[in-house]
This record gives C-alpha cells, structure tokens and sequence, in this order.
C-alpha cells in the first residue's frame, strides 16, 4: 500500500522591519531554521512611516530563494502571516503609486476630524470593528485623496502589501478576509467591503481587491520557473500577523488570552463565533470565516522600554532586569501616561503624548523604568478589563514577544496588574508558526484547536500576587485620572490643540 506524504507548508512571516520564512511538516514541527532577512522602515519628520515596496518584495523573493534552496520535495502549502493596517497604491500596470504605508504613520490625524464629519465614530466602529484613527487605512486614504489628488487620479488599486505581492506574483489582487477586517472598510456582518466607509471616502469598489480566503495555485510563469518546489502549491493570501500570533503561541478558544510584546503590544482573544459590536476602545477584526479576535493594541511596548534604555542610559538590561525584581515599586510617587507614539487602545487619541509626573531630587532612572513598566501594564489592563465586560470567562494570559521575554520583572507586573496568570511562549517566531497551523487546518490535517492549543499546555504560569492588587487598582485609577486631565476624548486629541 503506497504511504501518503505528510503535507509540507512554506510559511512567511512578514513584519515592519523583517520578514521570516521556515518549513513546517504536517505535524506543525519546523523543519528548517527560520531564514531572517531585515529592511528599514523609513520615516519622516512630518509623521510618516513607510517601507519601499519593490525594495520589499525583492527582499521577500530572495529571502523565498534562500529557503528554497533547503528544499528537495514539492511544497504543498505556503501560509503568509503579514501586518495589518499596510496600504499602497498600485497603477493600472501593477506598479506602485505610493509607499507601504504603516500603521505607525501619523500623517492621516490631519484629516480625521473632517473624516468624523462623514462617518460617525461610534457606528463606523460597530459596522466595521475599527476606528476613524491615523492607524488604519481608512484614515490614510481619505488623507492621500485630499493631499495628493494627482496620484489618487493615477491609482487603479489600492491595497494592503500582500495584497500587492499577490498581483505580482499570480497578476490579481487578492485579500484574505482576516486582512480586509483590519482595514476600516470592511463590514464585519457581511464579511465584505463596507458601502457607506467606500462612499463617505469616495472610494470605488472596483479599485479594492477581490475578498477571498480560497488559495491560489496559478502562480506566473516567471515564479514557477524560479520556485519549481511552489509550482504547484496552495497559495493562501495572507492572514493578520495578530491572528496568526495567536495560533502560534496556542491562545486559541475563550479561556485563553494572548498577550503581545514586541516593538508594540497587543491583548487578543480568539474564539468561533460570529461578529458582533465591540465594545469601545476595543477593536474586532478576524482570522478569517469563522474565527473572530477581539482585542486593543498599543503603541507602547517594546520601542518604549528601548528608547528609555537609550535616554535614561541604563545599564544591560539583564543586570537592569535583576534591580528591578527587589526595587519597592509603591516608593517611587511616579506616574507615566506612557504616549511616546500616540495612544491606540483603549482611548484612541492619536496626538496623545507622554507625560511623567512625580519627579522629584531623590528620582533614579531605575525608579522611571519601573514606573513605565508599570504604566504600559496599567493600560492593558484597562484592554483586559474591556475584554471580560464584553466576553467574561475564567482565562489565562499566553505571553510572547521579545519584549515581554527579555524583563522577567515585567512580566511579574503584568501579571499583577492585569490579575490572570501569565504563561510565557518560548518561541520568537509564534505568527511564523501560527501561520502554518492555519494552513495544515485549511489542508483537513486537524481542526485549528486541536493543531495549536497543546503549544500552550505545558507552559510554566506565573501567578499574580494578590497582594498587589490594590496598588495597581489605585495606580490605574490615577492614571486615568491624569488621563482625562491630559487627553481631550476616545478618537481625540491633546486638549488645546
């Protein structure tokens, strides 16, 4: 009797400074090392945050070229984990219009007031899970009609980057549901483009991408010759880095929440059902059909903690890590709004910056990262908290990124101030994974649950303190307290400006 091949997957993780790329068998074990290739997010003093896209995706083709090289069977799937909220302009020829247009680019917030004239905040929110904010591209294309009307004349479709890579590679334009639910132009009931968000912007449904979550396989000539091991693969389009994070690190179902630090940060929640209203300050995008991830994200993070090593000149950060465990954190009288990039979640003030009170002679510097540690977990915090209104259950925290893994101190604190045990994954690459478990599930190897929950089912959990818990709740209660002295309003900004 012939044996039947396990499936092999390609998968691509593709972030705002790199992009990852390893193989995964049909068990969802990696079969090679992650292949790494970096790019540098250009930004400019007006707000702008972008990447090159040609420069881009020649540097996602070679790093393909590089992996491929470790293969000598036909690959039957490639998954693509890729961030959300790009936005690009490609003409009639396929060619760009514009930049990669990042979430992190501020330069839309000129234009959101005169936006909310058009579409009311709060039922764009419940239509669409989103916000009238700088972050989506909703906001970046009424802001690129209004400011550069001669390439919004020139642009023939208006994309999210793989979007993009998928007409350069199959020559159509093609979003997966998940990455459609993360853009403020997609109805959530309908699981299609939403007609009031495209008239409001005067954007024609035509110059968006077809909505599908089936994969491709006619792939072009000159790819197949280059990648003879993907001629006959499954192409998914590409899902949510944030969805796909989730699978990875196995915070999959209600009793599981995932907790994200990297450069930013992220709280989500993965479960099957079918969409319904967020609640404000929360945001509801998918995974694709079935799978609906409710959650807020952050600005600060990761970037936060980095530019205060760099200001502060702060020690190596193990030896930091090692004070801050014995540091009294109830002694320091310090208070961060924590805005070093502009608030996301749960207020959504764009133009909100940070502020630092309680200074005093006898301040350190390690007092003022403890302080900021702290700060960053009050706020999500205020996101977990949303989370149990709108959806209660008993869960856990899962942990990942290189921000969280690099201060065991933090993730003491987080675990405080939040009050749910936190379990850490030991995994840098949990989207590279997670990517892969969705494509063996698409492929019938296993159901999504059963293929990624047990990644998480033998992870050391800290438990929070409960001793703690009255002094985060006072921390918390001060800080939006100075919140709501400093910041104007949810969708707002800066009181005065």
């Amino acid at each position: 009797m012939e044996q039947v091949r396990a499936p092999l997957v390609l998968s691509l993780d593709l972030g705002t400074s790199s992009a990852r790329a390893a193989l995964f068998d049909g068990t969802g074990q990696r079969c090679t090392e992650p292949r790494r290739v970096h790019y540098e997010l250009r930004t400019t003093p007006d707000g702008g945050a972008e990447l090159d896209p040609t420069a881009l995706a020649t540097a996602v083709e070679g790093l393909l070229d590089a992996l491929l090289q470790e293969v000598n069977q036909p690959v039957d799937a490639v998954a693509l984990s890729t961030f959300w909220h790009s936005l690009l302009g490609a003409d009639a020829q396929g060619q760009p219009t514009t930049a990669v247009l990042t979430w992190a680019d501020t330069r839309a917030a000129a234009v959101i007031h005169r936006l909310r004239d058009q579409l009311d905040p709060a039922t764009h929110h419940a239509r669409t899970g989103a916000f009238l904010h700088p972050s989506y591209p909703v906001a970046r294309l009424a802001w690129l009609r209004e400011t550069l009307p001669d390439v919004w004349r020139r642009t023939r479709h208006w994309l999210a980057f793989p979007d993009w890579l998928f007409l350069r590679w199959f020559g159509e334009p093609v979003s997966s549901i998940s990455m459609a639910s993360g853009s403020g132009l997609f109805a959530q009931s309908q699981a299609d483009w939403d007609q009031l968000t495209l008239e409001a912007i005067g954007l024609s449904r035509d110059s968006l991408p077809m909505i599908a979550d089936e994969p491709l396989t006619s792939l072009r000539a000159a790819y197949r010759t280059r990648w003879p091991a993907l001629a006959a693969a499954r192409w998914f389009p590409a899902w949510g880095d944030g969805a796909c994070n989730n699978v990875g690190s196995g915070a999959v179902g209600l009793d599981r929440l995932s907790l994200m630090i990297g450069t930013s940060g992220a709280m989500r929640l993965l479960w099957q059902a079918q969409p319904f209203t967020p609640p404000d300050g929360l945001w509801l995008y998918r995974l694709d059909r079935d799978w609906i991830l409710l959650g807020g994200a952050l600005s600060e993070g990761g970037g936060f903690i980095d530019w205060l090593f760099e200001t502060l000149q702060l020690p190596d950060r193990q030896a930091t890590d090692a004070a801050l465990a014995n540091h009294q954190a109830d002694q320091h009288g310090l208070l961060w709004l924590p805005f070093i990039a502009g608030e996301r979640s749960p207020g959504w003030a764009g133009a909100a910056r940070a502020t630092l009170t309680g200074l005093h002679l006898q301040t350190r510097p390690l007092a003022i990262l403890q302080a900021a540690f702290e700060s960053v977990a009050c706020r999500f915090a205020l996101v977990a908290r949303a989370i149990a209104a709108a959806v209660p259950g008993e869960r856990t925290l899962i942990g990942s990124g290189n921000g969280l893994a690099a201060f065991s101190s933090w993730q003491a604190i987080l675990a405080d101030a939040i009050g749910l045990p936190l379990s850490l994954v030991d995994d840098p690459e949990a989207s590279l994974r997670g990517a892969a478990l969705v494509a063996l599930a698409r492929l019938g190897v296993a159901s999504l649950p059963a293929l990624a929950r047990p990644l998480a089912d033998s992870l050391p959990t800290r438990l929070p303190n409960p001793d703690r818990r009255a002094y985060y709740d006072d921390l918390i209660t001060r800080q939006q307290a100075l919140y709501a002295v400093l910041v104007d309003k949810p969708y707002g900004i800066l009181s005065g400006e």
